[in-house]
């Protein structure tokens, strides 16, 4: 090995992959590269963002191992551009590829790149099928070829498809468990940079969906330790960033959130990430309407839409914000109707239950509170915990039960501040303050309003938002008047 090739490989090495990326370009210069070489540039081409170029070399490495009669290497190959399409949202072409691995492997013997195919394979039984068990026993499948090989990062990317498949089964927390072991190869540094970044977005994904928020902050935190020691590294970061905006939001940093959640947007935009940027744009569509900057958030909705994200439940709260509760509701009840499973309906049923106290519908609320609270128990989250005691609190006082609506509402109030909430807090105390008034406590009604308006003010302050007005931040959950 020469000068070149020590440089190379110690960039590689060393993750420097703008260095890698120029070293073994001009070397692609000069003759032609093995198939080590095509597959190590194809990598560092990926993780600099530069995804076509990198398709490219891996589809040159596929063909120069089937001219050399290599079939597993070539299946091999075949799998990671499945993979890689399959992450960037392409399914036509991943299925395309899986086709081809497995025409490969039919002719190959008994190898480790037969389990790769499974992994890969149930990935496309989710995307094309949406077959969440079919999916899993592929996984499955994959994981015990993993184990007879002693192949460690089969054995976490099949545990990252086992472990999404049993949450969306309802096991959420055999599923989380099988997550966090992915997480402990990943920064043990047991498997591959691009597949320790499909793990980090794979597994805070599955956090956030059922609404995880302490595992969401410690991964997102090693999430974005790994991406900062990595200077050249492009493909993750809009990932990464994409879910600091959610934790922002939920913390009552809403300037730094948008910010934050606009710079997701460009970098998934470039290389464009169809699977995931919607969910930026949907995220600083919900930072503009918190600081009731409400045309900013139409028009992110709007990108959020166009981008295949479903805008509701936070376009059917703008549409309550604007007091227009009639288009509030049917998007609503829309986004309710079309969720099938507990990992969807969970996300909409707390706006929903909001939405029909404010059109009168109680009884609606009502049934929207005691689905919430069986997700909540079954997910485990104290999140959804605090959102369904809220949203109880407020059905009960609207029912004209102040007492129990506040023993709910005391829960959530607690709920929201473990969870360092402010926003969610300050609208319960509100709750707490229209209860206080039910009962005739004039003075713990001040009290609560006081402490609520002035979290409200200073998040408004903090955020540089415009000023609240009633109606907008100040405005009473569900549409309950003073």
């Amino acid at each position: 090995m020469g000068p070149l090739e020590d440089a190379a490989h110690q960039a590689l090495e060393q993750h420097e992959w703008g260095r890698a990326y120029r070293l073994l370009t001009e070397r692609a210069a000069s003759r032609r590269l093995s198939v080590d070489e095509l597959d190590s540039l194809g990598a560092v081409a990926y993780l600099t963002g530069r995804e076509g170029e990198a398709f490219d070399r891996w589809a040159e490495a596929h063909a120069a191992c089937l001219e050399a009669g290599d079939l597993p290497r070539a299946a091999r190959l075949g799998i990671q551009l499945a993979q890689a399409f399959g992450f960037k949202g392409d399914i036509g072409r991943s299925s395309g590829w899986v086709a081809r691995a497995r025409q490969l492997l039919d002719q190959a013997p008994d190898c480790i790149e037969h389990g790769y195919l499974e992994y890969a394979a149930g990935m496309c039984r989710i995307f094309e099928d949406d077959d969440i068990p079919g999916a899993r026993e592929l996984f499955a499948r994959a994981a015990k070829v993993a184990e007879r090989f002693g192949d460690r990062e089969l054995r976490a990317l099949a545990n990252l498809g086992v472990g999404r498949c049993v949450i969306y089964l309802g096991d959420v927390g055999e599923g989380l468990s099988l997550l966090d072991e992915v997480m402990v190869s990943v920064e043990a540094g047991e498997v591959s940079p691009i597949v320790a970044g499909d793990a980090y977005c794979t597994v805070i994904d599955g956090c956030h969906e059922v609404f995880d928020v302490r595992r969401c902050e410690v991964w997102c935190e090693s999430f974005t330790r790994w991406c900062d020691a990595q200077p050249d590294l492009v493909l993750y970061r809009g990932h990464c960033l994409l879910h600091r905006a959610e934790l922002l939001q939920l913390h009552g940093r809403w300037a730094e959130g948008v910010a934050v959640a606009r710079e997701a947007c460009e970098r998934l935009a470039q290389p464009v990430n169809l699977l995931v940027i919607g969910g930026a744009h949907y995220v600083e569509a919900e930072l503009h309407r918190l600081r009731s900057e409400f045309a900013e958030a139409e028009q992110a909705y709007e990108r959020a839409h166009q981008a295949g994200c479903d805008p509701h439940p936070g376009l059917s709260l703008l549409r309550l914000a604007e007091g227009r509760v009639d288009a509030a509701r049917a998007g609503v009840r829309r986004a309710l109707a079309q969720s099938e499973r507990a990992v969807g309906r969970a996300k909409v049923l707390g706006p929903y239950g909001e939405i029909m106290l404010a059109a009168g519908d109680v009884d609606a609320a009502n049934a929207a509170v005691h689905e919430l609270a069986g997700i909540a128990l079954e997910f485990g989250s104290p999140l959804l915990r605090a959102q369904a005691a809220q949203l109880t609190g407020t059905v009960r006082l609207a029912q004209g039960d102040p007492t129990g609506a506040l023993v709910s509402l005391r829960a959530a109030l607690s709920g929201w501040r473990e969870l360092e909430a402010p926003y969610d807090a300050a609208r319960t105390r509100l709750v707490i303050a229209a209860a206080c008034d039910a009962m005739g406590d004039d003075d713990g009604a001040a009290m609560e309003r006081r402490a609520a308006e002035a979290t409200l003010d200073r998040l408004a302050a903090e955020s540089g938002a415009a000023a609240t007005t009633p109606g907008t931040a100040h405005r009473l959950p569900a549409g309950l008047s003073e």
